[in-house]
């Protein structure tokens, strides 16, 4: 582990998705690289493009998302998903080792979700990808 703590404020956010189901997204960050903070959320009228639109180009982040699809038997769906966003030719390297060590602090802040979507690129999270990864 890296060193980095957890606001608690991150903890009241993924309450606040997991059980209100009242969001669409909740965005953190790391601030100073000593602590991961709320950064940006988005209320469920918006769409997982809302999502994407959202992440900065060239820094890494962490996010919950709750994400709507349909089972391989045509039911739909909901779960919330933990998205690690790291932009492989964008990022500085310090960045991305930070994120990287510091992914299981924030983990274990947030028990209970069932899926996880690593992202380096945006063709990480289009809707195909996330799609066949939310079916897994």
């Amino acid at each position: 582990m890296s060193g980095v703590s957890v606001a608690d404020e991150c903890v009241e956010k993924y309450n606040g998705i997991k059980m209100k189901k009242d969001k669409r997204y909740v965005i953190f960050k790391i601030q100073d690289f000593k602590k991961i903070v709320f950064e940006a959320e988005g209320p469920t009228s918006e769409t997982f493009a809302d999502f994407r639109n959202k992440l900065p180009k060239d820094e890494p982040r962490y996010a919950l998302v709750d994400i709507d699809y349909m089972s391989t038997d045509g039911r739909p769906q909901s779960k919330l998903c933990f998205v690690f966003w790291s932009p492989d030719d964008t990022a500085s390297v310090k960045h991305r080792m930070v994120y990287a060590s510091s992914k299981d602090a924030i983990k274990k802040k947030l028990p209970g979700i069932m899926k996880e979507i690593q992202a380096n690129d945006m063709s990480d999270l289009s809707d195909d990808a996330v799609d066949k990864e939310m079916k897994k």
